[in-house]
């Protein structure tokens, strides 16, 4: 009985914070960085881990493009709920507006994705959006070839006010889930940078530094 409560005494905490990734310990480098992979759905994909403000960061540009650069993970958000990031955008698409699908286009685009089970990928997209406001829900209308993909945006940032700084996100990805999807989410499975001007036929960029997974205070 002693020996066994000193070994539940001694059992390691469970981490308070989980990193996804940190471009600023990357090394500059063109094209996809390590541990990702890249899936373009339009245009030519550019981006490289480059400097910029004396740290380093992941830079994508579309120039009327659509890309993105994605990696699994299994996180537990029933003890790191919180998602926080960094980001800067730096040019956005011209007219883009996500309430429109002739002009869905934007700048930054952070996706969570969750598979509550085989059948069904659900994904929160946290975007910079051109125009649409702030807080602006938008469901992205179901893909013949994935059926079973449910995806709505979140317009986290919008306009040019704050164009061209850096800028510290958190998202509760549980609540967010509970309120998009209901339920109660478990894990998360996926991370997913994209960026996207190909309706407007216009240029978009965007950098990208950080990801963790937190528990709330």
């Amino acid at each position: 009985m002693i020996l066994g409560l000193c070994l539940i005494s001694g059992r390691a905490p469970e981490p308070s914070k989980l990193l996804v990734v940190d471009f600023s310990m990357e090394s500059e480098k063109e094209g996809v960085p390590p541990g990702w992979k890249l899936s373009t759905k339009e245009g030519t994909a550019d981006l490289a881990v480059v400097k910029d403000g004396g740290r380093r960061a992941l830079r994508l540009r579309s120039h009327s493009a659509s890309f993105g650069i994605q990696k699994e993970v299994d996180i537990d958000v029933r003890r790191t709920p919180l998602v926080v990031w960094e980001w800067k955008v730096t040019e956005l698409p011209g007219r883009g507006d996500l309430r429109q699908r002739s002009t869905d286009d934007q700048a930054a685009q952070l996706f969570v994705m969750f598979s509550p089970d085989f059948l069904r990928t659900d994904v929160i997209a946290y975007v910079w959006d051109s125009t649409a406001p702030a807080g602006t829900v938008a469901q992205s209308p179901s893909l013949p070839l994935y059926p079973s993909l449910r995806i709505k945006a979140v317009v986290v940032r919008s306009g040019k006010r704050e164009q061209g700084k850096w800028i510290t996100e958190t998202r509760n990805v549980v609540e967010d889930y509970k309120n998009l999807f209901g339920g109660d989410p478990d894990k998360v499975t996926g991370i997913r940078f994209q960026i996207n001007s190909q309706h407007t036929k216009s240029s978009a960029e965007s950098y990208w530094r950080l990801v963790t997974f937190q528990a709330t205070p």
